[in-house]
């Protein structure tokens, strides 16, 4: 079924290079891509997501202290976009 997404213009560069590399179609590419994250999720139990959702305070704040902590002290590769 065909569908319309708006991607912005640096993903969509970021996905035909890969498609390229992998040798296939942008829309075969994306098509693989969202195959995985949909089947990826499923193995997850709900109660785990669950968990996931309802952080208390002082978690997050640990999780946001250690994400700057990694960002700060990160080598020189830049941050890849997915």
């Amino acid at each position: 079924m065909p569908t319309t997404v708006h991607i912005p213009a640096p993903l969509l560069k970021s996905v035909d290079r890969s498609a390229k590399a992998l040798g296939m179609s942008r829309s075969r590419f994306i098509v693989k891509v969202l195959e995985r994250a949909v089947s990826d999720h499923g193995d997850w139990a709900p109660e785990f997501l669950d968990r996931l959702r309802n952080v208390d305070a002082d978690a997050s704040e640990a999780v946001d202290e250690l994400l700057r902590t990694v960002m700060r002290t990160r080598g020189s590769k830049p941050l890849r976009e997915l």
